[in-house]
């Protein structure tokens, strides 16, 4: 084999860390090349944004940082924020940064923020034809197979490549969606080199749940109007029932706790007070059968349906069933595994990591997204703290060079 190549800035990963880590790079004056394993680039942005890319949540940093946890993050609010970089980059300035790449952006009525054409793939088309402009050198199906020594190798489609870059970011993800590159084999080779990593373990994600069969002809349905916690989080979005379980935005607000081992907890009427649910059961004929009174008075079929499956024994009294209703164990069995999750908790730890995210026991070599041990839900939070953590990682390394980041 040849010789390792010098290069100035090597970027594993070409999802939306590394890309933004490439962006600021080469924004410096660096000379970067993108090593991408997968034909395509940022596989799993492009289908995480196909129904509608939620590209961050339009609130203040502390109330953004609140909702990011893990142990890297050491707690809430600016430490979380610090650590990952949200207090240089975030919500308004990831806005600002989709509109400079000509995507027009709007706010919906939950402070989620969208393109207006709702697609991933022309920001991302957009985004990498600067990366172009720019002189990144984007190399599909380099393959990193871990360290020959000092150098980085690769498997590409011309054969084995050693590279010796100067400073190397990683954004090689987690272990999610393994199909789409986050397939985490990187693991032995940092671990060989002394790196710290917490294993990973599925967020974002749904609960699996043996449902009666009864239940059958509401798979596939929405569960909309009602408030569900696990410990101190709560969610009001809707979520779906399927024939493996529960999923969907609601479910992974709180899948977090849930996985942790907290309870979860459903109201089926949330905006309506436990003595007003009461009196509505109350009124209801005393001609009809239980089920009968709970779909007349939730006005639901889904919402009853759930109560007759989680609320056994039913209560007969009206005010047993509006407290049950109020107050309706979810009940499941265990989260469903990393390959169905939407992103991953675990990866490498606090302690691994140096000043703007560089490895310790690795000088000159950053990382950033989900291959830290963080973790965040979806509904912009995720993808603007991976983008940040690129951000984060990009200006250190480009300090590292001597380059005076923007």
């Amino acid at each position: 084999m040849n010789a390792a190549t010098r290069v100035d800035a090597l970027i594993v990963g070409a999802g939306p860390a590394g890309l933004m880590a490439a962006e600021v790079l080469a924004g410096q004056g660096a000379r970067v090349l993108v090593a991408e394993a997968m034909p395509t680039p940022a596989r799993k942005f492009l289908m995480a944004g196909k129904s509608g890319l939620n590209l961050t949540k339009n609130e203040g940093r502390d109330a953004f940082s609140r909702r990011l946890h893990g142990p890297m993050l050491q707690g809430v609010g600016q430490v979380a924020g610090h650590a990952l970089g949200i207090d240089e980059f975030g919500p308004a300035e990831a806005i600002r940064w989709a509109k400079g790449l000509g995507i027009e952006m709007f706010t919906g009525s939950t402070g989620r923020v969208f393109p207006v054409g709702m697609k991933a793939s022309p920001l991302l088309r957009a985004w990498l034809s600067r990366l172009r402009g720019q002189g990144v050198d984007l190399r599909t199906r380099w393959r990193w197979t871990g360290f020959e020594g000092q150098a980085w190798r690769f498997d590409t489609p011309d054969g084995a490549v050693l590279l010796d870059p100067n400073v190397a970011v990683l954004g090689l993800g987690g272990a999610s969606w393994p199909r789409l590159g986050s397939d985490a084999t990187w693991i032995p080779w940092l671990a060989g080199q002394g790196v710290r990593i917490a294993p990973f373990r599925p967020a974002n994600m749904g609960f699996r749940v043996h449902w009666s069969a009864a239940m059958t002809r509401h798979f596939g349905q929405a569960v909309k109007g009602t408030a569900i916690s696990a410990g101190a989080l709560v969610s009001r979005g809707e979520w779906v029932v399927t024939a493996q379980g529960v999923e969907g935005g609601g479910i992974y607000e709180i899948a977090q706790a849930l996985r942790d081992g907290q309870d979860g907890r459903i109201d089926l009427a949330p905006d309506l007070p436990l003595a007003e649910l009461a009196r509505r059961f109350y009124r209801a004929p005393a001609r009809l059968s239980v089920g009968n009174r709970i779909r007349r008075v939730l006005g639901d079929p889904m919402r009853a349906a759930l109560l007759m499956e989680w609320g056994q024994p039913l209560p007969a009294d009206p005010d047993g069933l509006a407290a049950a209703a109020k107050s309706l164990p979810l009940r499941h069995d265990g989260a469903a595994g990393l390959d169905r999750a939407i992103s991953s908790a675990g990866g490498i730890m606090a302690e691994a990591l140096g000043e703007r995210l560089e490895l310790s026991v690795l000088p000159g070599v950053f990382a950033a997204g989900e291959m830290l041990d963080w973790e965040a839900p979806t509904g912009g939070y995720l993808l603007t703290a991976c983008l940040a953590s690129g951000r984060l990682a990009g200006t250190g390394a480009a300090m590292k060079l001597g380059l005076r980041p923007r």
